[in-house]
């Protein structure tokens, strides 16, 4: 099969590199093109434009996705089908292009978080179970049929970093063979159930602040669900302080968002119901720590109020 592989972030690289590995021809790679970043802002591409440079492998940037230039260089280079992963909405006049259509590898267990953050979302509600699903795109985000699923389930220590690590890894190892059916016309495909639909909505700055009227476990779920980017977090005597880990604590003590007790290695925090205990914090202009380095440079105390 003739491929063009569309894709953004590090989540990407792993199915991009079984691609590449495969006895199917890596036409192009397509991705956003370069942003200014960091202090200098130099223009840098994505990950995965890093990776076609890095491997010199055919690189197509753009932004503009509908515009006649963009649809004409995938059009010449008559591909059989587009892979796609974590990248932007595709028109339908591109999604057409491939004989064989276009595919995404998205993970959660569709039609169960559709949406930009599955991953997110998962840790989150606390599931204790996700996956993966590759499917054929249409018009309509997530919608389309299903060409593959794949359970995994979420271990208690996971985060966002750690289980999207294994779902990749997963949807690598599986899209080749999805691949390698839908060339020699054995995929077997089935509808999504509309009456299982959830949303997975895109991650906003308005909700990282940590609510400490919520119960610790749910507190200690988002940190998971956004740890480590962009991260939880909370003011302390008017600063920001991240956090990146933590545990649940029963109590019944209820008091939210006041330090309870302080110890070596953790900070016990008062939520709407049981402890949150602070395992890995930032300060504001501060690096990433262990709670234990914390406490012994901040002079932490007990009965302050974190929140304020």
């Amino acid at each position: 099969m003739r491929i063009v592989f569309m894709g953004n972030p590090e989540f990407a690289i792993p199915t991009l590199e079984s691609i590449q590995k495969s006895r199917h021809e890596l036409l192009a790679i397509v991705s956003n093109g370069p942003k200014p970043m960091g202090r200098g802002r130099l223009l840098k591409s994505t990950p995965v434009g890093q990776y076609a440079k890095d491997n010199r492998i055919k690189l197509i940037e753009s932004n503009d996705l509908i515009s006649t230039e963009f649809r004409q260089k995938l059009i010449n280079l008559n591909p059989n089908i587009f892979v796609v992963v974590a990248y932007k909405i595709l028109p339908k006049k591109i999604i057409e292009i491939p004989s064989h259509g276009s595919i995404n590898l998205h993970a959660s267990l569709l039609p169960k978080y559709r949406g930009a953050a599955p991953i997110q979302w998962a840790l989150m509600n606390g599931d204790s179970s996700t996956g993966v699903t590759v499917f054929q795109i249409n018009s309509k985000v997530d919608t389309g049929d299903i060409l593959f699923q794949k359970k995994v389930d979420i271990l208690k220590n996971d985060n966002m970093f750690t289980l999207g690590t294994r779902l990749c890894e997963y949807g690598a190892r599986f899209i080749i063979d999805t691949i390698d059916k839908i060339e020699d016309g054995s995929i077997q495909s089935f509808k999504q159930n509309q009456g299982s639909v959830t949303f997975a909505p895109k991650i906003t700055k308005e909700i990282l602040l940590i609510d400490w009227k919520w119960q610790s476990s749910k507190i200690h779920n988002w940190v998971r669900g956004l740890s480590p980017y962009p991260g939880m977090y909370t003011l302390l005597n008017g600063k920001s302080l991240r956090v990146y880990k933590t545990f649940v604590q029963k109590s019944i003590i209820c008091k939210p968002g006041e330090i309870i007790d302080v110890k070596q290695d953790t900070i016990l925090v008062g939520t709407g119901k049981n402890l949150l205990g602070l395992l890995e914090v930032q300060a504001e202009g501060k690096r990433r720590m262990l709670a234990e380095a914390f406490v012994k440079g901040a002079n932490i105390q007990e009965n302050w109020v974190l929140g304020k």
